[in-house]
């Protein structure tokens, strides 16, 4: 049974509709339940769930949409009525905290005068005008919001530059500037070493190894997606970040990561990397690795990439390794636990919360053994048909928008993994699962215990099946993180999941263990 309610004008902050939602999504007898705004990208993915009518193909972006499945008229009548209710009661709780929360940039700028950074979380239609208010207020921007048009990017990046100011975005999760962590970011070190990054979970991958390494960083600036990716934008902001780390005199190393960019703009950020005179590490994920030339080392993933910097950081040198952990370790990691599986299992599954680090490893075992199905391929015939259903040997980036639609990112709320790992476990052919667990601020505050009874239930299914479920996990975070990183190890290792110190080589090792299955 299905019940729509949209209510017209009715604008809320998507922070409070991804917590009504998780609250609705929990009620006995719900189904499915999806409580957002009636943006195009939401009602397109409405649509592809199912939940749609007429109201919701007539709705704007200021529309709330609740939408609710369940298994009775009743329960649906009730679970709208619930939504509007936590809907009101945290909307008064707002407006009665202490805390003054401006409705408005001009208000925030005369709330904090000296402020120079402003973070933006609005809906895509909205964000370029925001935007453009800010950048002429004289603030750096951090652009948090997706579905910004590439007309509207280029526009506001051309701005930016004229002004001098960052504009990080759109669709930017990461950035570290002055010490301070900005939406999905690490506890890190300070030092030498300056990175500019065009992938969130990238910038944090790199960062935490770098931290791991012993060493430190002056500034993690995100660039958005397709900074570097698409030609017309030719990499305005990452050649912007660049000329800021060059001037800096903290900053003795520095670091670019993107994916596969544009050849036009690979080449003026290499040839501004070569003139700042600095050493510089090089990461474009995917692409074939270049010879060193000059100040200029090229890394071939995140985890060599942090260990290139932070050795020339520290006058050191580096030595590639696949693995940290002893060979002779993996070798018996992996045949331990290929040798308790039965004949019918073979494929490996890939549930990832971030898409770089899903890239990561689909690009690895692309090479390893290829025909990896996702919904981050390239390759339209290995594009998953039904991104919800695994094929073959799939690796899926759960953070995708056709999963976020009504519900937080899965960094944030776990269940969506814990769902997906559910369906997972119930196919005998399923061999290994790799999953990355990401800390940090906006982080889930228990990531691997918010999964760990799924896993174990996994493993007991397969079990059930005469077989065996290898789960290798890799944590990104450091010891600064809140979530308490060691903690989060003993958790997972605690019903027999393998965690690797890097989603490299954790990648690396399900690699090794899918090859012996084969």
């Amino acid at each position: 049974m299905q019940k729509i309610l949209v209510e017209k004008d009715s604008y809320y902050d998507s922070v409070f509709l991804m917590l009504i939602n998780k609250e609705v999504k929990q009620f006995d007898g719900v189904k499915d339940a999806v409580v957002s705004m009636g943006t195009d990208v939401n009602t397109e993915l409405l649509k592809g769930m199912g939940l749609f009518n007429p109201e919701i193909e007539n709705s704007t972006p200021n529309d709330l949409i609740i939408a609710v499945e369940a298994e009775t008229e009743e329960t649906a009548d009730k679970a709208i009525q619930a939504a509007k209710e936590l809907l009101n009661k945290k909307k008064t709780q707002s407006q009665e905290g202490d805390e003054y929360r401006p409705v408005s940039l001009d208000k925030a700028v005369e709330i904090l005068p000296d402020a120079n950074l402003i973070v933006i979380s609005v809906p895509g239609n909205y964000a370029a005008r925001e935007v453009k208010k800010a950048l002429n207020k004289n603030l750096h921007v951090m652009l948090f919001s997706d579905n910004v048009s590439l007309e509207d990017e280029i526009e506001l990046k051309e701005l930016a530059e004229e002004k001098g100011l960052l504009m990080m975005g759109p669709d930017c999760g990461t950035a570290i500037i002055n010490g301070k962590p900005l939406c999905f970011a690490n506890v890190i070190s300070s030092g030498s070493i300056g990175i500019v990054a065009a992938s969130g979970t990238g910038l944090q991958e790199v960062s935490c190894s770098i931290d791991k390494f012993g060493s430190g960083i002056t500034q993690g600036i995100g660039t958005g997606g397709r900074d570097l990716k698409n030609s017309r934008i030719g990499g305005i902001m990452m050649r912007m970040g660049i000329a800021a780390l060059k001037n800096d005199p903290e900053t003795k190393v520095i670091v670019v990561i993107s994916k596969p960019p544009a050849e036009d703009a690979a080449k003026k950020v290499i040839a501004d990397l070569k003139e700042t005179g600095k050493p510089c590490v090089i990461h474009f994920i995917g692409l074939k690795t270049e010879a060193d030339s000059g100040n200029l080392h090229y890394a071939r993933s995140l985890e060599e990439t942090a260990g290139m910097a932070a050795a020339l950081a520290g006058g050191k040198e580096y030595r590639p390794e696949a693995f940290t952990v002893p060979e002779n370790e993996t070798e018996k990691i992996a045949a331990r636990e290929t040798g308790k599986m039965n004949s019918r299992q073979k494929y490996l599954r890939g549930l990832y919360t971030g898409g770089t680090l899903a890239d990561e490893a689909m690009i690895l075992f692309e090479s390893g053994i290829g025909g990896i199905y996702s919904n981050n391929q390239t390759n339209p015939e290995l594009v998953l048909k039904d991104p919800h259903v695994s094929e073959g040997h799939t690796i899926v980036d759960l953070g995708d928008d056709v999963f976020t639609v009504g519900r937080p990112h899965p960094m944030i709320d776990p269940s969506t993994r814990e769902e997906r790992i559910v369906k997972e476990a119930d196919d005998p052919e399923v061999a290994v699962m790799l999953l990355d667990i990401v800390l940090g601020y906006g982080s889930h505050e228990d990531p691997a215990g918010a999964i760990l009874k799924s896993l174990s239930d996994a493993k007991k299914k397969a079990e059930e099946r005469d077989g065996y479920l290898s789960i290798i996990t890799s944590i990104t975070g450091t010891k600064g993180d809140f979530q308490n990183m060691e903690e989060q190890k003993k958790k997972l290792e605690s019903i027999g999941c393998i965690v690797m110190p890097s989603n490299y080589q954790a990648s690396m090792l399900a690699l090794k263990i899918i090859r012996k299955v084969e």
